[in-house]
């Protein structure tokens, strides 16, 4: 099995596994890219102003999902910029390994699962 070291520590991360974590993250961003081409047509076609005003409702809704889709987008457009420099998998805070199993739930991970409560728990 290949190790990537980071940080003068190691991540059971194989070749294969980054491969995946890749292509899981590919998968993301096209869907969110999608996810926001969608909402954007769906509020331009509902642009007029009666629809607009019967509805208000729906409109938050739709800039509601359209701000979680730019802040998914954002991560998972970070977290290949992290693989392609090198860094992926390394916790933001502690610079610690993020563990495998936490990185195949949430490709996108910033922090590892102890530093992610703390980050939580402080909010």
């Amino acid at each position: 099995m290949t190790q990537q070291i980071i940080d003068d520590r190691t991540t059971t991360l194989s070749t294969e596994d980054l491969a995946a974590l890749r292509a899981n993250l590919h998968e993301q961003r096209l869907f969110r890219q999608e996810q926001l081409q969608q909402l954007s047509t769906a509020a331009t076609s509902r642009a007029d102003a009666a629809r607009a005003r019967s509805a208000p409702a729906q409109l938050e809704v739709r800039v509601k999902l359209a701000a979680s889709a730019r802040m998914v987008l954002a991560d998972v457009e970070a977290a290949l910029v992290r693989m392609d420099q090198g860094r992926y998998g390394v916790c933001h805070l502690c610079r610690g390994p993020v563990a495998r199993e936490r990185l195949m739930i949430v490709p996108q991970a910033r922090y590892c699962a102890r530093c992610q409560q703390v980050r939580e728990a402080g909010r």
